[in-house]
């Protein structure tokens, strides 16, 4: 995104529109996601795909887009507005088991008064990350943010590369998302060159555990839980975080 362009959404935001890593971050992911091999469309629930609500007296108003490709089992973009406040933007991709890939996860929290939690990471599903994906992450230019976040009390799945940051201005917003490109550049190369394994591998059930693991922990987080039920009714977060944000993976 253009200076420009920067500013003219930072004013739409304040008065009402799309904050402006919101829209610039969901755009890139989705360019990301043009150049993952054999990417092809993923069912969802119509009653999923576009929700509305309310929460606090204001409307809130969920988007879920959904695809699958080679070497991921569902790449899942998830983008929320309530009133002309909050916003949020979470993004997650599972790898399909048979192949040796860790998780991507990226989220953004704004508001008004800007993006008060920005986090990217590829995440381990077994003991460590792949070789080829630790190294390529390491020679990575590490880049100095005014404000680092402490990670939640849930956050051991995470690896060591993980950036959870309050970004400060429209250069660290812009440095943010630079970083998920290239998170998601290393995981584009790791899609075209991992072979996948068979299903009764122990490398390929150590994973599907280490999946499973992943989605308990981020079951975890109560905050989500809480605004869902607050806006629709406890069945209905059940529902989402279960089936949607963190569905556990398909049996082997």
């Amino acid at each position: 995104m253009s200076t420009v362009d920067a500013g003219s959404a930072r004013s739409g935001a304040q008065s009402g529109g799309i904050h402006p890593l919101v829209d610039a971050l969901a755009g890139r992911i989705r360019a990301s996601w043009g150049r993952m091999p054999e990417l092809a469309p993923l069912a969802i629930d119509p009653d999923l795909e576009a929700i509305s609500g309310s929460l606090d007296g204001e409307k809130l108003f969920i988007r879920n887009e959904l695809r699958q490709c080679r070497g991921l089992r569902k790449l899942h973009l998830e983008t929320a507005r309530l009133g002309a406040g909050l916003q949020i933007l979470h993004c997650v991709l599972f790898p399909d088991p048979r192949f040796d890939l860790p998780v991507f996860g990226a989220d953004i929290v704004a508001g008004p008064a800007g993006v008060s939690a920005a986090i990217v990471d590829l995440s381990p599903v077994d003991d460590a990350l792949p070789g080829a994906i630790e190294s390529a992450l390491a020679a990575r230019p590490r880049r100095s943010y005014a404000q680092e976040r402490e990670l939640p009390g849930w956050g051991s799945i995470f690896s060591p590369h993980v950036l959870f940051i309050r970004p400060v201005g429209p250069e660290e917003e812009q440095a943010f998302i630079d970083e998920v490109g290239e998170v998601l550049e290393v995981l584009t190369a790791a899609l075209r060159d991992t072979p996948p394994q068979p299903l009764d591998d122990p490398a390929t059930v150590s994973r599907w555990n280490g999946q499973l693991r992943y989605c308990k922990q981020q079951k975890q987080n109560d905050k989500t839980r809480r605004v869902l039920e607050k806006a629709f009714s406890p069945d209905w977060a059940d529902r989402y975080i279960e089936e949607l944000l963190f569905d556990d993976p398909p049996a082997l």
